[in-house]
Parts: structure tokens; C-alpha cells; sequence
């Protein structure tokens, strides 16, 4: 079933986003971290895909058993740079073979393996592209693309990204769900001014909770997304005082209260980039599902 289909106006819900085990014996671990976050109902789950399809067997077999299995809404990442049209629509139809039917179509980044001189397919430069390739070989599935609270690191300005977010749902995307972000105001402007362009269409915050001073502040160094200095002078505060542990505290705090304003202030559901961490998640997430 299209996620889009099962959004349903006024019934808020939570989404999670989960990432390939890098090694097959991290793979029974986890499907129970899976399991146990089955108890929160989530309207689907996502499956990242690692650049140039780096990852495209496994996201393919977790999202089949994520949908099998366990009985979950799945949506399987897609990437285009650096695949062919044909490499797509096998993926695809691999897909619908498996009774996945939602995609989450990105551009991705290009393979860190590549050879000198290599320049991406002419065809496939872009997510808008890829939104369109799937569009019209698989009008059956359902299509999310990226959003970007602070707009994407390589947009010229911020109305451009606005014009591109446009253009991928024009092409036939049902939904976006954004970046990071840490100020929920940043979110709140970016869909009001993505609603200026003529977007009407669900954006759904992504929300991650920080769990490592050190990784987050790689995380933002690539994405572009901005830490707030208060926020950044407390994980600092507390890595000094408590190390990981703490960071883990204060991290989990502070996006449940971004949770909560969020839900409060009426979004239609939350997408949880989990980590692939169950304690975390639900950590996080206690107290916040019964508004859900």
C-alpha cells in the first residue's frame, strides 16, 4: 500500500528509518532491535541505500523481511548517481516482486570507488530524474523524495532548493520527509514557504536524537544542518562531565521535546532516524506515542 494512502488527515503517526548491518552476523541482532520497535506501531519504515547502491542487496532483502516478516509499511532508499536507467528499473521491479511498495527516491552521493573521468548518467542526474524514471515504469508505488529545513549544501540559494523540492513532487512524488534539523522553527518555515510555491503535499520531519558528540558534529559537517549554540554548549558540557552517557541523556531529551512542539503544533507524524538503536528509540519516544 502507498504510505501516502495510509497517512490519514488529523491521525498522527511515527515513521522510523533504519540502515543495513555492515556485516551479516550484526543481522539477527538487528531484526530483534526491529522487533522490539514494532511496539510502537509505526506507519512504515525505511531502509537507507548506500551511495551508487553500495547496499542494494541488503536493502532489498531487510526491506522484503521488514514487509514479510514483520508486518511493516516497508519503503526501500533509492539513489541515482552513478546507476543506469537499467540498474534502476531492475531494482525496481526486484521491488515489486518483493510486495514492496513505497521508494524513497534520492540522488545519493557518488561512489567513493569510482574511476578517474567518470561522469554520471545523463539521464539520472538528479532525484527529480530518478522520481521520474520510477514514475512512469512503476506508477503503482509510492514515491517520497528529501527535504531541506536549511537547504541543500549544494543549492545555489534557499528559493532554488524550494523550486527543486517543488519539481520532484510536479514529477510525481506523494510526500517528502526532511533532513535533520534541530530548530523546530527551521522546519515550520521551510513548509510554509515551501506552501508559498505552491507544495501542498505532506512534509514530514525527520528527527534525529544525538548520541555522539563526535558523530554529530561529522554528520552536520556533511549534511549542513546547524546545531543550536545552547544545545551544542550543553552536549559539550556534558561530554566533559559525563562522557557518551551523558551526551546519550541530554541528545534523547532534547528531540523529544522537539517531538512533542512538533506534534503539538499539529504535523502530520514524525520520521525517527533511529540509528538502528531500540533503547534509544524508545527512550525518546516515552510519553510522546500516546498523542499519536
Amino acid at each position: 500500500m502507498k504510505i501516502i494512502d495510509k497517512i490519514v488527515k488529523g491521525r498522527q503517526f511515527v515513521s522510523l528509518e533504519y540502515f543495513p548491518p555492515k556485516a551479516q552476523e550484526e543481522w539477527p541482532a538487528f531484526f530483534r532491535t526491529v522487533e522490539r520497535l514494532c511496539s510502537l506501531d509505526p506507519l512504515f519504515a525505511s531502509v537507507t541505500y548506500g551511495a551508487g547502491g553500495s547496499t542494494h542487496r541488503d536493502t532489498l532483502e531487510i526491506v522484503t523481511r521488514l514487509q514479510k516478516d514483520h508486518g511493516l509499511e516497508a519503503m526501500a532508499h533509492l539513489t541515482c548517481i552513478g546507476s543506469s536507467p537499467e540498474d534502476v528499473v531492475t531494482f525496481l521491479n526486484e521491488l515489486a516482486s518483493a510486495g514492496v511498495s513505497n521508494v524513497l527516491a534520492l540522488r545519493g552521493d557518488m561512489p567513493s570507488d569510482v574511476s578517474p573521468g567518470f561522469a554520471p548518467c545523463p539521464a539520472l542526474r538528479h532525484a527529480s530524474d530518478l522520481v521520474s524514471l520510477i514514475r512512469s515504469s512503476h506508477p503503482e508505488l509510492g514515491i517520497g523524495v528529501a527535504g531541506y529545513p536549511e537547504t541543500h549544501p549544494e543549492s545555489a540559494s534557499p528559493e532554488a532548493d524550494l523550486t527543486y523540492l517543488k519539481l520532484k513532487l510536479d514529477q510525481g512524488a506523494d510526500l517528502a520527509i526532511t533532513q535533520l534539523f534541530f530548530d523546530n522553527q527551521l522546519y515550520f518555515d521551510f513548509v510554509n514557504k515551501a506552501g508559498n510555491t505552491g507544495v501542498n503535499k505532506p512534509i514530514i520531519p525527520g528527527i534525529l536524537p544525538v548520541v555522539s558528540l563526535k558523530v554529530i558534529k561529522r554528520i552536520v559537517s556533511l549534511c549542513g544542518a546547524t546545531i543550536p549554540s545552547d544545545f551544542m554548549r550543553e552536549l559539550e558540557e556534558a561530554d566533559h562531565n559525563g562522557g557518551a552517557a551523558a551526551v546519550q541523556k541530554v541528545g534523547v531529551a532534547y528531540a523529544r521535546r522537539q517531538v512533542q512542539e512538533l506534534l503539538n503544533a499539529g504535523v502530520p507524524g514524525v520520521h525517527i532516524y533511529t540509528l538502528n538503536r531500540a533503547e534509544v528509540v524508545l527512550d525518546l519516544l516515552d510519553g510522546v506515542l500516546p498523542r499519536i
